[in-house]
């Protein structure tokens, strides 16, 4: 293994688990976006450029404003975040044996994997190739798929937005009572 990938390694993990052990919605959406983009630093690293921009696109780009524009909606309060349970023993401790479970079935099958690096021959095909296909066939749809999900996004701010109704005997800012 080399050095680069050791460091682009650690910054992942080392986000990843800053997020997950985070009490800020906010600052564990944003360090999980760093985990993101430290997975597309290892496409990267192993050549595959077009998975790489791939995921700087889908979820460093679109998910990420999905998970942030999800977590602003709906906060309704501050207190909210006050209420949550402190980390107790037993919840670290099933954890740290769900992820130990999880990294023996990664272990595994990486090593019964019949993976030898160059033993086959690169594929001719580039990056550009692959977009300019994508887009002949489906250009029109991805187009269509966009509109549809930039209107989806505008609609649920807009309806997040709103003031909630006011019950009788109150009113809203800027409005005069009888």
């Amino acid at each position: 293994m080399t050095i680069a990938l050791l460091l682009i390694a650690g910054l992942m993990l080392g986000s990843a688990t800053a997020a997950m052990a985070g009490r800020n919605l906010i600052h564990s959406a944003l360090l999980l976006i760093a985990s993101w983009a430290g997975v597309a630093a290892i496409y990267l690293w192993a050549g595959a450029e077009f998975v790489a921009f791939a995921q700087v696109l889908v979820y460093v780009g679109a998910i990420s404003m999905v998970v942030l524009f999800a977590v602003l909606l709906t906060r309704q309060n501050q207190i909210a975040d006050q209420l949550i349970a402190p980390p107790t023993r037993l919840r670290a401790a099933a954890a740290v044996t769900t992820g130990s479970c999880v990294a023996a079935v990664l272990a595994a099958a990486i090593c019964s994997s019949s993976f030898a690096p160059g033993a086959a021959e690169p594929p001719s095909t580039t990056v550009r190739q692959i977009g300019l296909e994508l887009m002949r066939q489906d250009g029109a749809a991805l187009l269509i798929v966009g509109i549809i999900l930039t209107v989806a996004l505008l609609g649920a701010t807009i309806l997040a937005a709103t003031d909630p109704k006011v019950g009788p005997g109150s009113s809203r800012a800027g409005e005069d009572v009888p």
